[in-house]
């Protein structure tokens, strides 16, 4: 029997306690052995959950319990997280963790507490919730140089988009929505600010291109500042509106890495992406592209991702992890500004427009309004091209 530890009894934890207890024949058949939850780490009390009988406070029994073998933290957040993370480490527990902004601000150095106590850090469900990544970047994309990711990152934000271009909401009404249906939080901050894709992106990136990439390194916009207009000029050209995190290899080795709103062509695969879903393409010098595709967040998806790197544990034990970086640093990463591309442009008070531009319409626009696409250029270039041109309302890429 594994005795498995959960930290936090929120969403995730609850439906990892759940996937556990209904799937728990499969399961162990699956994972050569029987698998059970043994305690639940919680703040509170849970009086009318099934497993009351397991709900503990502190954390010193767990992490003094040598039966328990893996400890699954959901919890959230870098501080209790944290501590506890590196204690049951060096206690020689494994960790299985759900946790983006804990593995995008720390991976490397649980990654090598891990190692140095014989024991393993997991988290496929930190990146695309159940969709499978993690270990197709580390195992079945091994053989390739993995040359650009890009991916929809955050389902709270694909969803605002969708009801924005489908239904014609503004994006106020359609984060209202979002909010009602429960997949935007009372403080949605760290989603339409897009800083939940970044730490997604620096978890991909770090794993694909072997460094740690911090979240500070990568210059992250959301979309606050897209508008009904920006939608209707988008949709005459036939383009649709995604946040997009990437992370591009440059010739000298750093990482081209950001996160932005950007035009997505209709034919595109990431066009056809709405609601709720995520989708990361990989580039791989030998693969070429390929596409993984499904829902980015919820209790089960999340859950039956954390489940399956319980299992892996299980089956493996002790043995060394396969994830692995080495340690970041000022030199990983290039100027995002350098990256040529085409350019979504919208001006007021403006009389005209520069030269060799494909110039967008739409209904209604007021006097001095102009919209177009650029050809490909970097963004010191395209700001020098607008200059006098008229006050950018926005400037954002064209993926090509």
């Amino acid at each position: 029997m594994i005795h498995v530890a959960i930290l936090g009894y929120g969403v995730v934890g609850s439906g990892v306690a759940e996937v556990l207890h209904e799937n728990a024949g499969a399961i162990g058949r699956r994972a050569e052995e029987e698998i059970g939850v043994k305690y639940i780490l919680v703040r509170r009390d849970y009086p009318d959950s099934p497993f009351r009988d397991r709900m503990v406070r502190d954390f010193s029994l767990i992490e003094q319990d040598p039966q328990v073998e893996v400890v699954v933290e959901v919890m959230g957040g870098t501080g209790a997280a944290k501590e506890y993370t590196e204690r049951a480490l060096r206690a020689g527990k494994s960790v299985v963790t759900a946790n983006k902004e804990l593995v995008a601000e720390h991976g490397y150095e649980l990654l090598q507490l891990a190692r140095e106590h014989g024991a393993r850090y997991l988290f496929e469900a930190s990146v695309g919730g159940g969709i499978p990544i993690i270990r197709p970047l580390s195992q079945c994309l091994a053989a390739n140089e993995i040359e650009e990711i890009t991916g929809i990152l955050n389902g709270t934000t694909n969803y605002i988009l969708t009801r924005m271009i489908r239904g014609g909401l503004s994006f106020e009404a359609a984060l209202k929505e979002a909010q009602d249906n429960g997949y935007a939080e009372a403080d949605p901050t760290a989603d339409i600010q897009g800083h939940d894709a970044c730490r997604k992106i620096c978890i991909l990136a770090s794993l694909a291109f072997g460094r740690h990439i911090y979240p500070r390194q990568v210059p992250t916009q959301g979309i606050t500042e897209l508008t009904g207009a920006d939608v209707a000029y988008a949709g005459s050209a036939g383009y649709r509106w995604k946040l997009l995190g990437r992370a591009i290899r440059q010739a000298d080795g750093r990482l081209c890495i950001y996160v932005a709103p950007h035009l997505v062509e209709e034919e595109n695969p990431l066009s056809g992406v709405e609601d709720v879903f995520n989708a990361i393409t990989v580039k791989g010098n030998a693969v070429g592209d390929v596409m993984f595709y499904g829902r980015g967040a919820g209790k089960r998806p999340t859950a039956s991702a954390v489940v399956a790197d319980v299992m892996d544990v299980a089956k493996h034990r002790k043995g060394p992890g396969e994830l692995s970086w080495a340690p970041g640093g000022e030199d990983t990463v290039a100027p995002a500004d350098a990256l040529e591309s085409r350019w979504y442009v919208r001006l007021a008070e403006a009389a005209a427009v520069p030269e060799g531009v494909q110039e967008l319409t739409r209904p209604d626009a007021p006097a001095g309004e102009r919209a177009f696409l650029t050809g490909a250029m970097s963004g010191a270039q395209l700001r020098a091209s607008l200059s006098g041109f008229g006050r950018v309302v926005l400037a954002q890429r064209v993926l090509d």
